[in-house]
């Protein structure tokens, strides 16, 4: 299964778990555009575009000529929000899928 959505929107997702995982901690720095860019091999303006996202979401705050900060509260935002997606958006898919082929949350729950 191929992920056909934007560039932009993978990398705020990826930044995204970042910040919910404790590697970019609230406070933190941010990698500059260009750093993410050649770490990930982005374009920066595709990069600039995801951390636009997150500017405009008040998860980061920039400091004009040092950097770009995780906010306080950022990652909890972040889980919720991640939430809410993950059952409005993708768990009826599985729940397709699981009922497709005949799949209760017993046995996936029994084969983990």
């Amino acid at each position: 299964m191929s992920d056909t959505r934007p560039v932009y929107l993978r990398l705020r997702e990826q930044i995204a778990a970042a910040i919910i995982d404790g590697r970019y901690k609230e406070g933190a720095m941010l990698p500059s555009v260009r750093a993410f860019a050649a770490q990930e091999g982005a374009n920066p303006l595709t990069v600039a575009k995801a951390y636009q996202q997150f500017q405009n979401d008040g998860l980061i705050r920039v400091q004009r000529g040092v950097g770009m900060f995780v906010r306080e509260g950022a990652a909890a935002q972040l889980l919720e929000s991640e939430r809410k997606n993950f059952l409005k958006q993708e768990w009826p898919e599985i729940q397709n899928r699981m009922e497709r082929l005949g799949l209760s949350p017993a046995q996936l729950l029994n084969h983990a």
